[in-house]
């Protein structure tokens, strides 16, 4: 709040105040009143005027400068209610009543979206739960009933499978940290054990592997990063170009260790990278096959956050691209039980 702005909220009242100014002089002088008396009380009264306007803009002045100043500070701006100055004016009493109670209806609502959002929460990952069970029975009808109709079958269900699972960790994803378990774990073991899982997709898309440079140790949660490596491996396989290859491996730096997974498919059209970790975004891949959800990539990045890795994107033109993971070197990370 600065002066200028001040006196022009005030134009029409120090108009008025200079017009009864003048009426009164004018008045006094027409019924004979002594010069030196007239000038005395029109003098006065400008004076307890431009008095009380400077009063009234220095305690204004103070408490609008400091509730400002409270607000750029504040990360939580909804916060400013609770400790703005006590205002000793009515139209800071006013704001500070209009705050106070507009703060309550807000916070009344993001409650009743809280729950909500708790509750559709626990369903989801019920309801995942409760899926698996028939998807595992429906898979070992088919393994007790091989046919080439049966065998198609399985492979949709290992598409849901995917899709459930993918489901459960999104539920999961905003609050990792209540179910994660960081510890030292061996790099190779990672990737051999990732392969492992998705042996039979890899195998029937006739992929090569390679992995080399991985006698490292890292720190971080097993059961987390098998869902981020696994995402990375379906979008190598979705977007596969033949010969089929995947290439491991690993590299150390001063203060981490980076482990690129490398394939040699379509790739991504360079405009697109800016964009592929954010939410449903498919790009011009994801309009050619239309198994793309734009969740995949989505996830890893926000479990990398959530983790502590960094997660890097880099494509090769139509040859395929390299995804990095950057685990950081530091034994402070590690709250194994």
């Amino acid at each position: 709040m600065n002066l200028r702005s001040y006196l022009k909220s005030k134009l029409l009242s120090i108009f008025i105040q200079l017009s009864v100014v003048a009426f009164t002089t004018l008045l006094l002088t027409v019924l004979l009143v002594d010069r030196y008396a007239v000038i005395f009380i029109a003098g006065l009264y400008i004076v307890a005027s431009i008095v009380m306007l400077t009063i009234e803009y220095v305690t204004k002045r103070g408490f609008y400068n400091k509730l400002m100043t409270q607000l750029d500070t504040l990360d939580q701006k909804y916060l400013l209610s609770s400790i703005m100055p006590e205002p000793n004016f009515l139209e800071g009493e006013i704001l500070q009543e209009v705050l106070v109670t507009s703060n309550k209806g807000m916070n009344d609502q993001i409650a009743r979206y809280k729950i909500s959002s708790e509750e559709y929460k626990e369903y989801i990952e019920t309801w995942v739960h409760e899926v698996k069970t028939p998807i595992a029975s429906s898979k070992l009808i088919i393994e007790n009933n091989a046919s080439p109709v049966t065998r198609s079958i399985g492979e949709e269900l290992s598409k849901i499978e995917d899709f459930v699972e993918q489901a459960l960790f999104y539920s999961k994803s905003s609050s990792v940290e209540k179910d994660y378990i960081i510890k030292e774990v061996s790099l190779e073991t990672l990737v051999k054990g990732i392969i492992r899982k998705n042996a039979k997709a890899l195998i029937e898309s006739k992929f090569t592997m390679e992995l080399k440079q991985l006698s490292y140790n890292v720190y971080t949660d097993t059961k987390w990063i098998d869902f981020i490596l696994g995402q990375i491996i379906a979008n190598s396989i979705k977007y596969k170009r033949d010969p089929a290859k995947i290439s491991f491996y690993a590299q150390e730096n001063a203060n981490s260790i980076t482990l690129y997974i490398e394939d040699f498919g379509v790739g991504i059209d360079d405009k697109d990278i800016p964009k592929v970790f954010d939410k449903g975004f498919t790009g011009q891949n994801g309009r050619k096959y239309a198994q793309s959800t734009g969740i995949g990539l989505y996830l890893c990045r926000t479990l990398c956050d959530k983790l502590g890795l960094q997660l890097s994107l880099t494509s090769k033109g139509n040859k395929g691209v390299i995804v990095a993971i950057v685990f950081p070197v530091n034994r402070m990370m590690l709250f194994e039980s």
